[in-house]
This record gives C-alpha cells, sequence and structure tokens, in this order.
C-alpha cells in the first residue's frame, strides 16, 4: 500500500524505505510509462526559482523521494515527516535487483565505457545505452534522437543521467508519447559513484547530512558555487513556509 505524500515547499514527497521504492518500482516495468524523480536541496531551490515551468515537470512524476536528510530535518522544523530514499541508493538497489531478475535497462548519458562497467558488475542485465552530446535539451533534434532511443529500447527501467533540470524535462516529455513504457529514474551522478569515476560520501558523513560536504571537498572549484551560494537559499524558503500560513503544508 503506498504510503501518503507529504507536501513540503511545494513539492509532494511519497513516503517509505529504499526497499518499498525498490519493490514499487519493480511493478511498474512493462506498464505504461512513469518517472521518478528524487529532489535535493539545490533541486528544491531551483524549483523555487523557475517557478511552475519546472515545478510542473517534479509534480507529474509517478513517485518523488526525498534525497536529502537536510531537507528531512528542515521539514521536521516544520512540522513535516520526510522519508529520505536517495537516489545513489535507489539506482543501486534497482540495478542490483533487475540484474538478478534478468531485466533489460536502458541508460542515457553516460559513455559506453561506463555501460561497460556497470554490465560486469550487475552481469544478469541487459544494458541498452545512449550517450548524447553536451546541452542536448536545447537541440529539438537531439531530444528527439534520446526519445526514439528509449521508446525502441524496450527496457523494464530506464535511468536518465543527464543533469538536472535537463533529466526531468526531458522525462516530462515522454509522457506525451505512447509507444514510451517502463518506469524511468532521474539520477544526475548516480552511475559515476558505480563505475568509480567519483566517490561517494563515508556512510558516517551520508547519515549525518553531511555528503554535501563531502563532495563540496572533493571538487570544490565545481561545487563550491553551488553549495556554499545557492543551496543556502533553502533556509529562506523554510522560513517562509514557517511564517506564512499559505506555504505550510
Amino acid at each position: 500500500m503506498r504510503a501518503s505524500r507529504v507536501e513540503f515547499l511545494g513539492l509532494k514527497f511519497d513516503g517509505g524505505s529504499l526497499e518499498t521504492a525498490i519493490e514499487d518500482m519493480l511493478s511498474g516495468a512493462g506498464h505504461p510509462f512513469r518517472y521518478v524523480v528524487t529532489p535535493n536541496v539545490q533541486h528544491v531551490v531551483h524549483i523555487h526559482e523557475q517557478g511552475d515551468k519546472l515545478r510542473d515537470k517534479y509534480a507529474a512524476a509517478w513517485r518523488i523521494y526525498c534525497d536529502s536528510r537536510v531537507l528531512k530535518g528542515l521539514a521536521r522544523l516544520c512540522g513535516s515527516k520526510l522519508d529520505v530514499v536517495t537516489g545513489s541508493d535507489l539506482t543501486a538497489g534497482l540495478l542490483e535487483r533487475a540484474s538478478s531478475l534478468g531485466l533489460k535497462v536502458a541508460i542515457v548519458g553516460p559513455s559506453a565505457s561506463d555501460s561497460v562497467i556497470l554490465g560486469k558488475r550487475y552481469p544478469g542485465l541487459a544494458i541498452a545505452s545512449y550517450t548524447p552530446p553536451m546541452n542536448f535539451i536545447s537541440s529539438e533534434a537531439e531530444v528527439q534522437s534520446c526519445i526514439a532511443f528509449i521508446c525502441g529500447a524496450g527496457a523494464d527501467i530506464i535511468f536518465l543521467a543527464v543533469g538536472s533540470p535537463q533529466q526531468e524535462t526531458l522525462a516530462h516529455r515522454l509522457l506525451e508519447y505512447p509507444d514510451a513504457k517502463g518506469v524511468l529514474l532521474c539520477i544526475g551522478a548516480s552511475i559515476d559513484f558505480l563505475t568509480g569515476r567519483q566517490q561517494r560520501a563515508p556512510r558516517w558523513m551520508q547519515h549525518s547530512g553531511l555528503e554535501w560536504l563531502h563532495r563540496l571537498v572533493s571538487d570544490p572549484k565545481r561545487l563550491a558555487q553551488r553549495y556554499l551560494l545557492k543551496c543556502p537559499k533553502i533556509f529562506g524558503l523554510v522560513v517562509a513556509q514557517m511564517w506564512q500560513p499559505r506555504l505550510r503544508a
């Protein structure tokens, strides 16, 4: 039975554990297309900056799981309880289960060599992969190439790893196509953790809500603006929700 949704900062988050999320997604394999998003602090801030145009792409998702223990803590301050199901854990868990079941997966974003590494790590998988060019989302022809690949792959599970909001935009477009099947997960950099391109934070940092700090220290040049300038805007959004009744969950 599906857990009730919890509204926080304009998004309706699904509850449940990692295990129930995996089972839920596997149950949707082979059915009409649907997609899953896992917003974190950065995503929530970006949604509020972009307004309804981006919010609608998240709202149309079949499942919305909280990817951030920071968000969970802030929601608690507002009297809401969010369950955390991180995109990285969900990706790894789905690949493992899909491998054991011999399912077909489609991966959009990572290189062909990354797919080879995944194939060795999860030998039970049938993998189809496609690597679009940078900034593909600004070209309708490239978007159509991605859509044609996904519709033609016939995969049970689709992993979209092209960065936010490109992946959410492409997932939303796929709702327009009756030929699209299966369950799609927007995963950001999750594949990089499985192939070794990036190292994930130690477990204690993950469970302490400090995974962002590990990523910042690992790549300060690329991530300083994200974590030190953009993400702190979340506190203003939380204060607004606490003090404005119309924004309360």
